[in-house]
């Protein structure tokens, strides 16, 4: 039997789809609490826009995260900060894009950890401590290792548990995790897989929700799932087996092998799916989902064609769109954007405004009532979130990766340009029509000179040379 997103779900988002386009959402005219609202943020971990039922995926089931988006709104339009997971992370939690922020690809720093964030770097963690929040960080890092400034307990979180380095990450199963600055062994896992690192997060995250707090709390929820390895627990594969057509994985193109790896990652998916079920269980048990703002993103988009196990044409993760991880097409950007906030938020609501996370600095700051700093790349969001006042728009949105051979991309209105190739002095430029061409497949680039215009500019202005992030053909033209 095919595991699939129930009938009601899907008819129920497709209708609701229309109904809230048309009016762009009508938000309870509730006056918000004297208290600033807790903030819950998860992301998940090269999670494809097609892999939630929510978005129209039909394999998996994710029935804890599609009533979250029946109990808010949906974003259609939203951007990771870039293809790879450090340079996404450190503009959602600088609120700076890719072309300002310090990180733009992932460096490796021996033995453990990534290059790291500079102490001078305020992130959205500190800006929330110092307009009087509470908090915590668990999962994943990818910022900064254990004796760098980028470490989390340094930079505005009060707690921390999970992985310090990225490459650590990718075993579900490891033999220790950070606990503040301190390592914290796994003996179980020195002689059997026997404790899985995202279900320790999960209970990590779901006690301090549980916990009284005299303040306001912030909670970053960085899970690891789905990223590869292929590793689930037997219980959450068992619901898979024998579901889909499945041959073994023989671990040749990277990470671990794994018997049935279609099982395999649709159970991670759902495990994900479970924790956030839990952290939205744990509001509710304590009456905190008036009081709360949940959000869930993921950080770029599903990973490669047959990497590690992984068969994103089989689940369809990229939707429609081209591309996936490591490119600066759709499907490597385009990422789930669910918020709910009960009676402020309204349910059932669809939003197609393009946005990226570097958005999330300026729109958790307006509802912890702090101004943001004015150098920051986002808008605040939470006009369109609470349909209160205009929705200020990017002019555009911008990204560079200097990885996969050097890559540029815009969206402004419904246009959107991408440079490839350039660490090989390759300057010419694509130029796609999203509005009718979410697959960017046609170049319009020849038949639209002064459009193309514009995108150099862009490409041009959006840049700010990086000694540690070099892009030649763009650095020789500022």
């Amino acid at each position: 039997m095919q595991l699939a997103v129930s009938s009601w779900v899907a008819l129920a988002f497709a209708a609701l789809a229309v109904q809230c386009d048309a009016s762009h959402g009508q938000a309870p005219e509730n006056t918000p609490a004297a208290r600033p609202p807790n903030i819950v943020l998860i992301v998940a971990d090269d999670l494809g826009w097609g892999e939630l039922g929510c978005y129209g995926q039909t394999k998996i089931h994710t029935p804890n995260i599609d009533r979250l988006a029946a109990d808010g709104m949906r974003f259609t339009q939203f951007y990771a900060g870039a293809p790879v997971c450090a340079p996404s992370r450190c503009a959602l939690l600088t609120g700076l894009h890719s072309g300002h922020g310090f990180i733009r690809n992932n460096i490796e720093v021996m033995p453990e950890g990534q290059l790291p964030i500079p102490d001078a770097t305020v992130t959205l963690a500190e800006r929330l401590k110092s307009a009087g929040y509470a908090t915590s960080g668990v999962g994943k890092w990818g910022l900064g290792g254990p004796t760098s400034a980028g470490q989390p307990n340094l930079q505005g979180f009060d707690h921390w548990f999970g992985f310090l380095c990225q490459r650590a990450a990718q075993h579900h199963y490891p033999t220790s995790l950070w606990r503040d600055r301190q390592l914290e062994l796994l003996d179980a896992n020195r002689q059997d897989n026997a404790v899985y690192a995202p279900d320790l997060c999960a209970d990590e995250a779901v006690k301090f929700v549980r916990e009284p707090h005299a303040a306001p709390f912030f909670l970053y929820a960085a899970f690891t799932l789905p990223h590869l390895a292929l590793q689930v627990p037997d219980d959450a594969l068992a619901q898979y087996v024998g579901t889909f057509p499945d041959a073994p994985y023989d671990g040749r193109q990277g990470y671990l092998p794994h018997k049935t790896p279609h099982a395999a990652y649709a159970a991670m998916v759902t495990k994900l799916d479970d924790y956030v079920g839990r952290i939205c269980a744990a509001l509710r048990e304590r009456d905190l989902e008036r009081d709360t703002v949940v959000f869930f993103i993921s950080d770029n988009g599903p990973t490669y064609e047959r990497t590690g196990g992984a068969d994103s044409d089989f689940f369809a993760s990229s939707g429609p769109m081209r591309g996936r991880k490591g490119s600066v097409y759709e499907g490597g950007l385009r990422v789930p954007l669910i918020a709910r906030w009960t009676d402020h938020i309204q349910a059932n609501c669809v939003s197609d405004l393009p946005c990226a996370v570097w958005d999330f600095t300026p729109t958790l700051l307006a509802l912890a009532g702090a101004p943001p700093p004015a150098e920051l790349d986002g808008v605040d969001l939470t006009p369109t979130l609470l349909n209160r006042g205009a929705q200020m728009r990017h002019e555009y949105l911008y990204w560079e990766f200097p990885d996969y051979g050097g890559q540029q991309a815009a969206r402004f209105g419904d246009w959107k340009a991408v440079r490839r190739d350039m660490q090989l002095g390759n300057s010419a430029l694509e130029l796609y029509d999203l509005a009718h061409d979410v697959g960017e497949t046609r170049d319009l680039a020849a038949a639209q000179p002064e459009v193309v215009a514009r995108a150099l500019e862009i490409l041009r202005a959006a840049h700010r040379r990086s000694p540690e992030f070099p892009l030649p053909l763009v650095d020789t033209l500022r």
